[in-house]
This record gives C-alpha cells, structure tokens and sequence, in this order.
C-alpha cells in the first residue's frame, strides 16, 4: 500500500508539471503579443483552471495552486514582463504575495488558531476515552436491528463537532454491536457517513465552522456588506436542505424499517446471516466518564455563545422595546465578532479537557502535551486548503473575476433565481470530482458569492429580495459539497466510513450512493429550486419531507 500511494503521488506530481506547461503554452499561444490593459475575460483563468485541474487530478492541492499560478502569470505578463520572467516572478508571487498576504491577515490568523485547537481538543477527549464514554452509553440501549440503527443514529448526533472523529469512534464501536444484530456493515458505513458530515456541516461550533465563516467573510467583504459572517451563516441554514433532509432520509429509513436498491440486498442478506456475522467479539467497555467529553464540548458550545453575546452586545438594541428577544439576539450575532468568540470558546474547552484528563490521572502530562501536538497536526491539511483557498480569492479580487462572472451572467440574461440551482450543480459535480468538501468550498465561495451579489444589484433587485437569494446560494455551495462528498468514491470521509465499519469500500459507495442521489434531487427540485423564486424555506422543506416519506413507504421494503 505505502509503494502505491507513493506511485500515485508521483503520478500526481507528473501530471501537474505536464499539466502546468500545457497550460502556459496555450496561454502564451492565445494572449499572443500582450499590451495594454487586461482583458477582464482572463480574469475568469484562476477558479476555472482550479475547477478543471481538480476534476482531472482528483486532488486538491495542486489544483488550487495551478489556479493562484495562473492569475500570478497573467497579471506579470500585463505588468510588462516577458512570459519566462513572468513565469519565473508569479510562481515567487504565489508564495511570497498572496499566500504570505493570506496568512498575515488578523482575522486569517485566528482561523487558523481556532482550527489548530479545536484539533487538540478533539484529540484530548478522543484519547482520555470521554468519547467513548458517551459512545458506550448509548451502545447500551441497542437489543433490536431497529434500536442498534437509531443509536448509531444518535451517536453520530453526539459527536456533532469533528466528521472525522465522528466515522472513526462511531464505526468502530458499534461494529460489533451492529453484526450482534444483524445489521449490515453497508447500513452501519450508511448511517455513519450520511450523518457525520450533514451534522458538521450545520453546526455552529465545529472544526468546519471556522473554514465556513471565513468563506463568507470574503464574500461579504467583496460585495461591501455590512453584516457578520456568523448572521449570514445561521440564516443560511434555512436554506441547507440537503444536510437536514439527509439526516431526516436517515432516520426515516431507520424508524420505518426499509430500504430500497443494493442497500436492501444489504439488509436482507445480513437478516439471514448466522447471527456471529462478525468474529469480533463485544468487548467490555473500558473504565470511561461520559462527563469528560460532555463538559469540554459544553464549555465550547457555551463559550461561543456567552462570547458571540460579549463581543455583540449593544445596549441600545436590548433596551430597544419594539424588538422581540430573538430579533435582539440575531441583532446581537450580528454585530459580534464570531472569530474572537470561537478562539475564546475552543481555548477554554481544550483547557478543560486537559485538566480533566491530569486529574483523573489518566495520561501523563508529558504525553498529554504530545497528543495535544498530534491533534495540531491532524488539522494541518484543512490550514493548508484554507491558506490556498484565501489565495486564490485575492487572486480573483485583484483580477476582478467577480466582476467578469457577474457582467457574464447578465449578458446571458440569466435570472438571480437560477443562480443557487446552477451553484449546488457544480459543487456536486466538484466534490464527486475531487471527494473533499473542504477543496469544494474553497474553490467556489471566492467565485459564486461576489458574482451572485453583483448580478442581483445588477438586476436592480432590492436588499429584502437579495439576501434570501444570497443566503441560498452560501447554503448551495456547501449542501452540494456535501452530497458530492456522498456520492464519490475518493472521498476521504467516505474511504474512513468504509474502514470503521468494516465494509467493503465499493459495497458502501454503491449502496451508499442511490440514497444520496435520491435527497439530492428531492433537494435541488423541491428546496433549492423553489426557494430561489419565493417559496417560503419552511413550506420547500415540509414538501421535501413529504416526498422523501412517500419514497420511503412506497419504494423501500422491509429488510
């Protein structure tokens, strides 16, 4: 295995340089001669260089750096310098402008902090066996199929803050308890992955939220908004369909008993099994305390509030008689510096799992610093995505991209209302393509938020017509990340599902997949779509429930 990865990598390396030097000659071919000003068209290069690169590397890294790399070259080129030069010069530039700028920002810095202890913290709970206290808790209550399936359920829910730690504590527990019970190891890597990262995804306190927020910083600060990235996540939310109607497709499947397509071949077969699928054994749980989990995450739900509340707080808006309470509090949210509150919240709740863990006297405070490290480093890969993603959005400002897309979109007489449809479209066909999320929404929340603002005041549209629109399509570019992730078989959650679960990788993405492509067209047709031209959230979403139970009664079977 470690000679193929190798192999692959250098693949990937290859391809990338071969890559890279074709693209530069058919620039060089097509800009010809350069003088004068840039042509606002090639502004367009970088996100969709990134786009392509991605779909024909399935990697995301190199992909967003061919993108930045691209931007670098042309810009040198209309600054005068010849095309080995401005080769030369916008690779130097990639590093030491824009990836260098990224970093430097204050707001960045903060991300990244947040990121790095929210690694830690996760690590701590992980390794003094909170997590698996509360894992085991719940594990408990499983006697049937259907009990066994709502508690993977419920677990999942519980471990809401990391999608990683969620398939790896979630799978591997209830492995045993699940082949006990007759449940497939498709339906166990099922549930576990269709419910780690819908839950992270819609959480306001998670390792994602930080990469979240900052997406939509830039994208507010783009267009000139004056409103909190935190105000524009929370009422996105209602537009995230395809996170909550998964979840809500999960459970209905569970509580009904049916199934439908390979899954319920799945099912039936595991149903005939003998009933020792498995020759795993269901071990005693290991001495463990639910409350050095629960207390770690609450100081860190808590303390994002408390400090949301800090940070927004405004007497005149308390005191103002003719707001409600929930319209004072979004007021509130809105006004707060949700960067400061998280890196409050995460500082706080890794203290307490640290504290907790040297009183119980469980690890030493030697190697606990060490797992605190290990937990740094397991989030590296996500600084990465986000240092790169920053990149390539200075890139895209100082070429005006958003401009151009914007300017595109008008000229084609595209309606606003059709924007969030088009945007969940690519972010499935991205994140099937390159099996990251994270790479998704990095390389579509710098594009599609400017250019989304700009073709709705371009469209004269007034600011209570704009947001809805707006807060769709924010909720489009992740849902559909998402459902991409779902569907691919690169994907990296979906490879660790397979692993804690114990299935077989293509079995879980073949049963794993008609499901997911089932809410994601009930979603886009009955949530996205609507919603985009007026419908009321709640209305799309009562339908979509309505369609995916009728799907569940009249398509699925019992197992």
């Amino acid at each position: 295995m470690p000679q193929i990865f190798i192999t692959m990598k250098k693949k990937t390396v290859f391809i990338s340089i071969l890559t890279s030097l074709v693209i530069g000659g058919v620039l060089l071919y097509v800009l010809g001669p350069v003088s004068g000003p840039m042509p606002l068209w090639l502004s367009i290069l970088p996100p969709l260089v990134a786009i392509v690169m991605a779909l024909i590397l399935k990697e995301v890294l190199s992909s967003l750096f061919l993108g930045i790399l691209t931007g670098t070259f042309i810009m040198a080129l209309y600054a005068g310098q010849g095309p080995a030069e401005a080769l030369l010069g916008g690779t130097l530039r990639v590093v030491d402008t824009y990836m260098t700028g990224s970093i430097f920002d204050a707001d960045h810095v903060k991300i990244i902090v947040f990121t790095l202890l929210i690694g830690g913290m996760v690590r701590i709970i992980t390794i003094n066996g909170g997590m698996q206290g509360v894992v085991n808790w719940l594990s408990k209550k499983a006697k049937t199929a259907r009990s066994g399936q709502l508690m993977t359920f419920l677990m999942d829910l519980c471990v809401f803050f990391d999608d990683y730690s969620n398939t790896l504590v979630v799978g591997n527990t209830m492995r045993p308890v699940t082949d006990k019970l007759k449940i497939s190891r498709e339906k166990l890597s099922y549930i576990v992955d269709s419910t780690s990262a819908p839950v992270v995804a819609v959480a306001f306190v998670t390792t994602w939220i930080g990469a979240e927020l900052s997406y939509i910083q830039q994208g507010i600060e783009a267009v000139g908004m004056e409103t909190s990235a935190y105000s524009v996540f929370f009422h996105s939310l209602a537009y995230s369909f395809y996170p909550f109607l998964t979840l809500a497709f999960v459970l209905m499947l569970i509580l009904s008993g049916r199934d439908f397509g390979p899954m319920l071949k799945a099912e039936r077969a595991a149903r005939l099994a003998e009933a020792a699928t498995s020759s795993e054994e269901v071990t005693k749980p290991q001495e463990t305390h639910v409350i050095d989990a629960v207390l770690p995450l609450l100081v860190l739900i808590f303390g994002t509030i408390i400090g949301l509340i800090c940070t927004g707080y405004d007497p005149t808006v308390w005191t103002t008689s003719s707001l409600n309470f929930f319209s004072k509090i979004s007021a509130i949210i809105g006004n707060a510096n949700s960067y400061v509150a998280l890196l409050w919240a995460s500082t706080f709740s890794l203290l307490t799992a640290i504290i907790m863990t040297i009183l119980r006297g469980k690890v030493k405070f030697s190697k606990l610093m060490e797992e605190v490290i290990e937990g740094f480093k397991s989030m590296f890969t996500a600084v990465v995505i986000l240092t790169m993603a920053w990149s390539i959005a200075l890139v895209t400002k100082d070429m005006h991209t958003a401009e151009f897309v914007s300017q595109l979109l008008l000229k084609w007489s595209l309606s606003p209302a059709l924007v969030p449809v088009l945007t969940f479209v690519l972010a499935c066909l991205i994140g099937f393509s390159t099996g990251t999320s994270w790479g998704t929404m990095a390389i579509l929340y710098p594009l599609i938020l400017p250019a989304s603002w700009l073709l709705c005041q371009e469209n004269g549209l007034d600011l209570e017509t704009s947001m809805p629109l707006f807060y769709n399509v924010v909720a489009s570019v992740m849902a559909g990340a998402v459902m991409g992730d779902h569907c691919s078989p690169i994907s990296d959650t979906t490879i660790m599902s397979s692993l804690a679960s114990g299935c077989e990788h293509l079995k879980h993405v073949g049963t794993q997949m008609p499901y997911a492509l089932t809410v994601g067209c009930v979603a886009l047709l009955f949530g996205v779509m609507p919603t985009a031209f007026g419908l009321p959230s709640w209305v799309a979403f009562a339908i979509a429930l309505i369609i995916l139970g009728l799907v569940v009664r009249f398509v699925g079977e019992k197992g």
